[in-house]
């Protein structure tokens, strides 16, 4: 079985990860169930099939680590840190590395953020999935997903739930 490396975070209507603060507080629904679908994003489920998470350093920074203690997770970073627990410090290739990652056996990749780790595997283009939480919010102002000058990559819709306004769409490569 080929492991997938699957982007999964949740972004503004305007295409922000992140306010300029790295702040997350906005990421609610608006509360409104008229819309939801019946099919519910299970994010538990889903860790079930990760056992690798990629963060950079600013995720590391605010202790999203710890959310993730029995997984084996690469922090990408421009320090020459040490590696202790379950964390492998990256100083270099991030995107090679977890490629020959991918070549082991295990379950899927979580790259978790922020963006500009996400924007090396984009213009890479080795995501084989994207699962991208569209909040109802429009923050002006923030860390966005995209950087800029990407390649062209052709997405398939899979699946989208609707909950509390928040509209959760997957996507993979064609």
């Amino acid at each position: 079985m080929n492991r997938k490396i699957i982007l999964n975070l949740a972004i503004s209507l305007d295409g922000y990860i992140a306010s300029d603060d790295g702040g997350f507080d906005w990421i609610v629904g608006d509360g409104d169930s008229k819309l939801d679908t019946q099919n519910k994003w299970d994010y538990g489920k889903f860790l079930e099939g990760i056992d690798v998470v990629v963060m950079g350093k600013n995720c590391y920074d605010q202790s999203f680590h710890n959310d993730f203690k029995d997984k084996k997770i690469y922090i990408a970073t421009s320090q020459n840190l040490q590696n202790h627990d379950n964390i492998h410090f990256i100083n270099g290739d991030i995107v090679k590395i977890i490629e020959e990652e991918r070549k082991n056996e295990g379950k899927d990749i979580f790259l978790f953020g922020g963006g500009g780790l996400v924007d090396s595997f984009i213009k890479a283009d080795v995501i084989d999935e994207y699962i991208i939480g569209i909040i109802p919010t429009i923050l002006g102002k923030g860390r966005p997903l995209f950087l800029g000058n990407n390649l062209h990559i052709n997405l398939h819709l899979d699946e989208y739930i609707t909950d509390s306004g928040v509209v959760i769409l997957k996507y993979s490569k064609r």
